[in-house]
């Protein structure tokens, strides 16, 4: 039992050694695993205790003290105060969790799991697919929770080509982009430790989601919002710029791998990303109209892809294969290269 403690002293504040650095590789690894297997068979952690809501909840507080401020910086005093607030619960947390390994990844694990949503964002595309084969009109409901333009008036084609575009598009948000941060600072920590990295560990992710909830929260051009959410929209952006780039890749190569057209997804990726408002949606939804050989149509902002045949409710379902394998192939890819990354050092 003191050598457990003494193991878990070690890689909570950085000690090193080759078991300690193995333990840690472990740690990092299983719980992302598990983590991964909560959210895929649990979906989301109810919501009174969901990190999200809680965060919202915090956002939806700084922004009606700081939206008095009428300028951008507005948006960056709802930002600190948001990280900070977030940042201090997390480490009340993590500390009261550290008197025991096992109590600490589950913890870990559990808040984890928040950082992504991979089941949510995969069953609602397949709901919304279902509503539409009943009702077009249970359809349009579903389908206005997931998109900001007006549903009530959508015919089935533009229900569809809403429901890809809202999946695809946040493959990037409740998947690649917070696992890509997880792995890289854990190579960080793996490679130069220091103390308290199992905390800043899952702070990364956390912050990653904080940054996304802040900008779908606050990042509009609305004359409320154009001030309070320049800020949060900002750094959404930059913080999606490389995984969103990364995601559409993957979404190349599953195309290859599912015998979809994976050159034309190539193609239209180069071509048509940067229609998009947004610097990074366009590089998961582009990639997946031209790997359905469909066209996606938002009225009046953009369209992706060619209009090579009608779009219908089976796309769902084959955009659904695709990000699932999109999911699965970037996976495994970043499991590899965090082994190998450990093996090297």
């Amino acid at each position: 039992m003191i050598e457990y403690n003494y193991l878990l002293n070690d890689i909570i504040f950085a000690k090193t050694s080759t078991i300690v650095s193995l333990k840690l590789f472990l740690f990092i690894l299983i719980a992302f695993l598990l983590s991964l297997v909560i959210d895929i068979i649990f979906a989301e952690l109810p919501t009174r205790i969901h990190p999200v809501v809680i965060m919202g909840s915090f956002i939806s507080f700084f922004k009606k003290i700081f939206i008095k401020i009428n300028s951008r910086i507005s948006g960056l005093l709802v930002v600190l105060g948001v990280c900070a607030v977030s940042s201090v619960i997390l480490y009340i947390i993590y500390f009261i969790s550290s008197i025991n390994f096992l109590l600490l990844f589950v913890v870990f694990t559990i808040l984890l799991s928040s950082t992504y949503s991979v089941n949510m964002l995969l069953q609602t595309a397949v709901d919304v697919k279902d509503a539409l084969n009943d009702s077009i009109d249970s359809a349009r409901e579903m389908v206005s929770y997931l998109v900001s333009r007006n549903t009530d008036e959508l015919t089935e084609s533009f229900i569809v080509s809403a429901v890809i575009e809202s999946l695809t598009e946040n493959i990037t948000d409740s998947y690649v982009a917070p696992v890509f941060y997880y792995f890289i600072f854990a190579m960080l920590i793996l490679s130069n430790p220091f103390a308290d990295q199992l905390y800043w560990l899952l702070l990364v992710p956390m912050l990653y989601r904080m940054s996304n909830t802040m900008d779908a929260m606050l990042g509009y051009t609305t004359d409320e919002l154009v001030n309070i959410g320049y800020v949060p929209a900002k750094i959404d952006d930059i913080l999606n710029y490389i995984p969103a780039r990364i995601a559409g890749l993957f979404i190349v190569v599953s195309a290859y791998l599912l015998g979809l057209d994976g050159k034309n997804a190539y193609k239209i990726m180069m071509r048509d990303a940067r229609k998009c408002p947004s610097p990074n949606s366009g590089y998961t939804m582009a990639t997946t109209a031209g790997a359905l050989n469909i066209q996606l149509v938002k009225k009046e902002t953009y369209i992706l892809g060619d209009d090579n045949k009608s779009i219908t409710s089976d796309d769902i379902s084959k955009a659904v294969n695709l990000s699932k394998m999109t999911i699965v192939l970037f996976t495994l890819t970043i499991i590899i290269l965090f082994t190998l990354f450990y093996v090297i050092i």
